[in-house]
Parts: C-alpha cells; sequence; structure tokens
C-alpha cells in the first residue's frame, strides 16, 4: 500500500512522528478495531482512531439515542435522539474521516455474534458500562488472542487498562482483577451516581492511545496495570496488576 498525497497531508502530523512515519501509517490504515458501545467513553474513543486513520472502524451498541445521553456523548445530537447510537455515531464519524469503513452494528455483542467480528479484528476497545458485556469481552479476547483495550467511569473517577491474556499466557485478565461480579442491587451506575463527561473525554481519550500503540507494537502499554483517574482532585495512580493464580478464567 502507498499513502496517498491526500492521506500523507491528512495525517502529516502523526507521520512526522518517529515512532509512526509513513511505515506505521499504513498499518493503522490496514487495522481493524471493533468498538463495544457507542456512549461516553466511545465519543472520544472512535473519533480519535477514526482521525488517526484506522483503516477499518466496527462499532456495536444496542441502544438508542437519549437526551440524558448528549452531556458526554458527543457523537450524538439532539436531532438524532432516537436513532440507534450505532447508526448516529457512525454518521458523526463519517464526515470526520470519510476515508475510513466504519460498521455501524445496531446490536450488543454477544458469543453467538461474535465470530462475524471478531476474526477480523486486531484490537477489541470495551466502551461499555455493564459488567456483563466486560466478562464476555475478557473471555472473547482471549478466544480469538487479541488484546482488549478496556475503560471505565463513574461520577468524578475512572480507569483504564489493557488485557493481553490471549497473546501472553503469563498475562493478567480482567478477572484476575475482579473475579466477580459486584452485586447488581449495591453497583452505582451512571444514572445513579452520575458522570462528568470531560473525565468520559480523559479515559476515552487515553483509552484510543492504548490501541494506537498496540496496532503499532510502540511505546510502553498499560498492560499489566491499571491506571486510576481522580479528575476531582487531579491525581493519576498507576497500580500493577498481577496474574491471580486462582482466577477461574485462566486456571
Amino acid at each position: 500500500m502507498t499513502l496517498t498525497e491526500s492521506q500523507i497531508q491528512r495525517y502529516s502530523r502523526q507521520i512526522i512522528l518517529r515512532e509512526i512515519g509513513g511505515v506505521g501509517q499504513e498499518t493503522l490504515s490496514q487495522s481493524t478495531v471493533l468498538v463495544v458501545g457507542a456512549g461516553a467513553l466511545a465519543s472520544p474513543l472512535a473519533a480519535y482512531l477514526v482521525a488517526a486513520g484506522v483503516g477499518h472502524l466496527i462499532l456495536m451498541d444496542g441502544d438508542k439515542v437519549e437526551l440524558s445521553n448528549l452531556q458526554r456523548q458527543f457523537l450524538h445530537t439532539t436531532q438524532r435522539v432516537g436513532m440507534a447510537k450505532a447508526t448516529s455515531a457512525a454518521t458523526a464519524l463519517s464526515q470526520l474521516n470519510p476515508e475510513v469503513k466504519i460498521t455501524a452494528v445496531e446490536e450488543r455483542l454477544t458469543a453467538d455474534n461474535a465470530p462475524q467480528w471478531l476474526p477480523q479484528c486486531q484490537v477489541l476497545a470495551d466502551a461499555t458500562d455493564n459488567f456483563a458485556s466486560r466478562y464476555l469481552m475478557n473471555d472473547l479476547a482471549r478466544h480469538y488472542a487479541i488484546p482488549l483495550v478496556s475503560g471505565a467511569v463513574l461520577a468524578f473517577d475512572g480507569q483504564v487498562t489493557v488485557f493481553r491474556h490471549g497473546m501472553d499466557p503469563k498475562a493478567p485478565c480482567y478477572r484476575c482483577l475482579y473475579p466477580q461480579p459486584p452485586d447488581p442491587a449495591a453497583t452505582p451506575t451512571c444514572a445513579t451516581a452520575g458522570v462528568l463527561g470531560p473525565l468520559a473525554g480523559m479515559i476515552g481519550s487515553l483509552q484510543a492511545l492504548e490501541v494506537i500503540k498496540c496496532l503499532l507494537n510502540i511505546g510502553d502499554s498499560l498492560a499489566g496495570n491499571l491506571l486510576l483517574v481522580s479528575g476531582l482532585y487531579g491525581l493519576f495512580h498507576k497500580v500493577t496488576v498481577d496474574k491471580n493464580p486462582h482466577c477461574p478464567a485462566c486456571c
């Protein structure tokens, strides 16, 4: 593949980065990423991947746009309230960069539909807000041997990490970090505890950075570490995540 003059101009600011260059840009252009969720985290995550020139973005979400989403989910607009989120997001992303192939899937990721989408992907990105989806993606990333870039936000706090357990048997997985899902009745959600939009923007942007690093195999990944962000107090804290010898998924 040879970059066109238009592509060289569009991506010039990242092509001049020593770690990327023309070869790296071509690698991005030939990559496929599956982003699960089309809400608060996916807005910056998907936007930066499309802007960076990732060749094919698959966006999965089974929900519809609601007015309460717009405070933080900037891929959607007031005019698109009631539209399927995946399609609404794809509409905005295609205007951002028409060179990128964007596939909108108006359904949730399941074990049944995963074989249709995951075999073609180099990275899986979790932009959901529920534990069931996170555990499923953890298991699918292991099965398809691809990295999982995970992010989560609630109120003023967020976290992001990368799981490479599908590629490295010594690496921890999501279940090593959270062996059992919490009691849903006792677990706060964005609907009950709230979430600040700029925090979701920070975490989603960090996820996009980690996806690009995974695709290009550059820098130091967050794999094996959990980055905790306190937006209210401006604190960033990175903690090591070890493989759990009693993990129900790894053992």
